[in-house]
């Protein structure tokens, strides 16, 4: 299948445009199975942030003034453009990370969910609900909630349409108005996602999307933002929390991991080794909830190995716009180079490759094989800093709670995988492991695609969650107002201070026996 045209790149340019008298200067994006042009976008700077947050402010209070259910009302028709216009966003998803095109998919079924969930689970998470009041008849309390404003929202570029547009759903529904910067290598999977809900109904002042450098646009970002959220790096969103507890705002983040997967004797190993393939080298492994630790019980740890090496040779590694190919290319020469540095690091120090290990500049010019490793130590880079790449490391363990113990053994904390002899000793594995999320029999696509639960990181993998309830009320702040009825606290005419105060004890004593107290 050949790359998408050369015009519709050219139309995507023409979104990320942003108006002003003076000469731009603008960054080249390239297609990364080939490193050929695709287009351009302006380099943004403060001054547009700013006035993106201007119209943003503006178009915010309108938006709130609408109903959660009209808003949903938007959100629903973009659910509808998303599976029309699916081939194409796709497309543009594979030209800019150069990721196989399942790969590709699972960021459009990623806004397909959320945008479902949400927009189903907004207005009724919205709206205000009853509480018990400090005295009972005599006040009447509700909670409701507001939305922060304007919230910013960083995104990364391993799932640039998802985790950019797929983030601001939530927000968006909440009543807020959202800012995004996208990475500079991949701004038009943002803008394409961004049109689309332009013709859903959004208006377009509501969200924005400022190409950039981080240093500037991102900085200017935090600088007017209310609420932020981040993807990416652990050491980035430590600078991020920062800047926000200096100017006390709202801060959530997904950031890394160095995800385990647990294979126990009675799994079913055959099963258990081709998805290992899936969810180790996903997006190349450039994916912060895949697998770059597999812990395997010794009894079976030479049977698994070698059914897991044989699913990974048979793997398919190239560059193509269809499902023939099941891993694609690493984004960039510092991803390559990191890869390269760790598996080189490894074996110098006594790893031994068991798959993979070499650069494929045969296929394009950022291909990596997948790659397995055995005897890897703590010594090694890759044994305890996160690749993000198509690098995993294999262990035997005596026992479970080796295995346990050993998955522990970490800062991170984000995804982790368990396959056992039964779903029950799976989940009561999941249960003992330090991680956000947990799929048993699966890698990673299970927990993510469960919107109506909290996805995120324990540990140095991230602050607050997505999805789920949590995922909607991040971006609101909860407001309490209690109405006092009858009679106010203070003493009536008739009775004294003391008789008053003691009064006020007895009642709130008998408060135990109501029902919320």
């Amino acid at each position: 299948m050949p790359a998408p045209e050369a015009e519709v790149f050219a139309r995507l340019s023409a979104l990320a445009a942003i108006d002003s008298p003076e000469a731009r200067s603008t960054k080249t994006i390239v297609e990364t199975f080939t490193g050929k042009p695709l287009g351009t976008v302006p380099v943004g700077t403060a001054d547009d942030v700013t006035a993106a947050f201007d119209r943003a402010r503006a178009a915010q209070a309108r938006w709130a003034a609408r109903s959660a259910k009209e808003r949903a009302a938007v959100l629903e028709r973009y659910r509808e453009l998303v599976i029309e216009h699916r081939e194409f966003l796709m497309d543009v998803v594979q030209a800019e990370t150069g990721k196989a095109r399942w790969a590709a998919q699972e960021e459009i079924l990623g806004l397909m969910f959320a945008a479902r969930y949400f927009a189903k689970a907004a207005p009724g998470l919205l709206e205000p609900r009853s509480v018990p009041g400090a005295f009972p008849v005599l006040n009447r309390a509700s909670v409701h909630t507001q939305p922060k404003g304007v919230v910013g929202v960083i995104a990364p570029w391993n799932y640039p349409m998802l985790l950019s547009i797929g983030d601001s759903i939530p927000a968006l529904l909440a009543g807020n108005a959202v800012v995004v910067k996208p990475d500079s290598q991949t701004p038009f999977s943002s803008l394409a996602s961004a049109e689309l809900l332009y013709q859903a109904g959004l208006p377009r002042d509501l969200l924005a999307v400022v190409t950039g450098p981080g240093t500037v646009v991102g900085t200017a970002i935090v600088d007017a933002c209310d609420y932020l959220m981040f993807t990416g790096s652990s050491a980035t969103g430590r600078s991020l929390a920062e800047q926000c507890g200096r100017r006390l705002i709202g801060f959530s983040a997904e950031l890394g991991g160095k995800n385990p997967m647990i294979v126990t004797k009675g799994a079913k190993l055959d099963k258990a080794a081709k998805a290992a393939v899936r969810a180790c080298f996903s997006n190349a492994g450039q994916l912060c909830i895949s697998i770059e630790r597999l812990y395997v019980e010794r009894s079976v740890a030479t049977e698994f190995t070698e059914k897991f090496i044989a699913a990974v040779h048979a793997a398919k590694l190239g560059a193509a716009y269809n499902y023939s190919a099941d891993i694609g290319s690493l984004i960039s020469e510092a991803q390559l180079e990191t890869v390269t540095k760790h598996v080189a690091d490894a074996t110098s120090k006594g790893a031994k490759v068991l798959a993979g290990g070499k650069a494929r500049p045969d296929l394009g010019p950022l291909f990596f094989e997948p790659t397995v490793l055995a005897e890897v130590t703590d010594e090694m880079e890759c044994g305890r800093d996160e690749t993000f790449g198509p690098l995993v490391s294999i262990y035997p363990v005596d026992t479970v709670d080796e295995a346990v113990q050993l998955a522990n053994d970490t800062e991170y904390g984000l995804n982790a995988s368990v396959w056992a002899a039964s779903k029950s000793d799976g989940e009561q594995i999941a249960r003992q492991l330090h991680a956000g999320t947990v799929c048993v029999d699966e890698g990673y696509a299970p927990a993510w695609g469960t919107t109506s639960a909290p996805m995120g990181g324990m540990g140095i993998s991230g602050v607050g969650r997505r999805h789920g309830p949590d995922g909607l009320l991040k971006f609101t702040e909860p407001q309490t107002v209690v109405v006092t009825r009858f009679m106010n606290l203070d003493a009536p005419p008739v009775i004294s201070q003391d008789k008053w105060q003691r009064l006020l004890m007895t009642l709130a004593r008998s408060f135990r026996f109501l029902p919320g107290r």
